[in-house]
């Protein structure tokens, strides 16, 4: 049904409204809709005031805008080849009312608090004339700003950590001191960017910023006995929720247990037969060496003359030996006898994570890849995949980077593969991801490749 108060443009299906509330599609043409007597569906709605979309941005009221005189007579097709039955015009004219008579209800629901939100965006540093109690939401993230601020000063950064680049302690220190379902943004305050926060507080005498390199500032100082310091109160730790969460689960991220393990091939089944194993056994590396020594006490393959060399028999030779050693080795050494049953035995791994039964897969656990990749305009984006195989939701992962990095981020298909997924992020954000990984999700840096080309840090001058 086409909406009252909603009348639209026919070559480009604008609402015409004092201030627009929704977006859509034209599903007929003025002409058209005037015809059918303004019945049926006339709009196909795309996005509209106070929907999900709305609740995700800055939710902002309509604008206040001088009401919309329409003139009838431009209601009908060009050439007139269209008449408009004058009752229809009386139509038009009284859902034009009814549609101004909504806005002006938007607007008063609204209040007087966002009329004072909007004259602050036309005139920079205008006070707010609100007069309630609550605070606005520039106001709120000033504080948190501060809070986070004075926080991350005050427990995370030492004197050995400085100079700091700016960019490390906002992603690595003030965003993790965040309290649990708040977001940091810094757009929204009262200083729009990182800069010129920080130059405020170098103004107050808390902190020293200086540029160490072009274009690149860096944290040089801090006064831990500035009274700003001394009286910030560190708030409690909620102890229900922790800082980071695995994302689409909502629980704690606990890292997993990742074990390497060894898989029996044919090859090597008379091998292992003696101790109850058959081909695909998983085995641990300890478990394959206290085999291997039990199969060689137990058919007296230990050299009486020399006990730290292992006689081969016809299963030893067939299982590690090449063919052109096997009539010219006779003994070997015990960790040359068990490295070399290690290494034809196929890998295989195992990853448990708390509360669940393990994993056990062939082959060798993929590592978190981090990359460097070139887009337009020479602009650098980082690339992270195979988060998936440690428990990480990638879409959580993306969130959190987004945050802290203060870049934008995407999710997109790993090219080539099905089920896996990529995250793509604006810069070189190597540094805050090797914080991100390594710190709070206590990942070991065995699994993680990539770390190396983190930005180096400028020289001091």
């Amino acid at each position: 049904m086409c909406l009252p108060g909603r009348l639209s443009d026919p070559v480009s299906g604008l609402l015409l409204l004092r201030a627009p509330i929704a977006i859509g599609v034209a599903a007929m043409s003025t002409a058209e809709m005037l015809t059918s007597g303004l019945k049926g569906r006339g709009f196909s709605v795309l996005h509209t005031y106070q929907d999900h979309l709305w609740q995700s941005g800055d939710k902002s009221c309509p604008p206040s805008i001088a009401p919309l005189a329409l003139d009838p007579t431009d209601l009908s097709e060009d050439k007139g080849s269209v008449q408009v039955d004058p009752t229809l015009q009386e139509d038009v004219r009284r859902l034009t009312l009814e549609g101004e008579e909504e806005i002006g209800e938007v607007h008063q629901a609204c209040g007087e608090k966002s009329l004072s939100e909007a004259s602050e965006d036309t005139s920079a540093g205008a006070p707010n004339q609100d007069s309630t109690d609550s605070k606005t939401l520039r106001e709120q993230m000033d504080e948190l700003l501060q809070r986070c601020f004075l926080h991350a000063l005050k427990c995370r950064v030492k004197k050995a950590d400085l100079p700091l680049l700016t960019s490390t302690f906002l992603g690595s220190h003030m965003f993790s001191c965040c309290p649990e379902g708040r977001q940091l943004d810094i757009k929204k305050s009262s200083y729009r960017k990182l800069s010129k926060f920080l130059q405020h507080m170098q103004q107050e005498q808390v902190i020293q910023v200086k540029e160490l390199s072009k274009g690149v500032e860096s944290v040089v100082a801090v006064d831990w006995k500035h009274p700003r310091i001394t009286s910030f109160v560190i708030p409690e730790p909620s102890p229900s929720s922790p800082t980071i969460q695995e994302g689409s689960r909502g629980q704690p991220y606990h890292p997993p247990d990742i074990k390497s393990l060894y898989c029996v091939p044919a090859s090597m089944t008379l091998l292992f037969q003696e101790s109850g194993h058959k081909k695909g056994s998983m085995l641990e590396g300890s478990e394959v060496r206290m085999i291997i020594i039990n199969y060689a006490k137990k058919n007296d393959l230990v050299d009486a003359d020399n006990k730290n060399l292992v006689k081969l028999d016809p299963i030893l030779c067939d299982c590690i030996l090449e063919k052109n050693e096997q009539h010219t080795v006779m003994k070997l050494p015990w960790d040359s006898l068990l490295t070399r049953c290690l290494e034809k035995l196929q890998p295989a791994y195992q990853v448990t994570f708390p509360g669940q039964d393990p994993i056990v897969k062939k082959g060798k656990i993929c590592p978190i890849d981090i990359t460097l990749a070139q887009r337009a305009s020479n602009k650098k984006v980082t690339l992270v995949r195979n988060l998936e195989a440690y428990g990480l939701d990638p879409c959580s992962v993306a969130a959190i980077l987004q945050q802290r990095c203060q870049a934008s981020t995407t999710v997109t298909p790993v090219p080539g593969t099905k089920d896996s997924l990529q995250v793509q992020i604006q810069g070189n954000q190597i540094h805050h991801l090797g914080w991100l990984l390594l710190e709070e999700y206590r990942l070991p840096r065995k699994h993680i490749q990539g770390l190396e080309k983190a930005p180096k840090p400028s020289k001091k001058k």
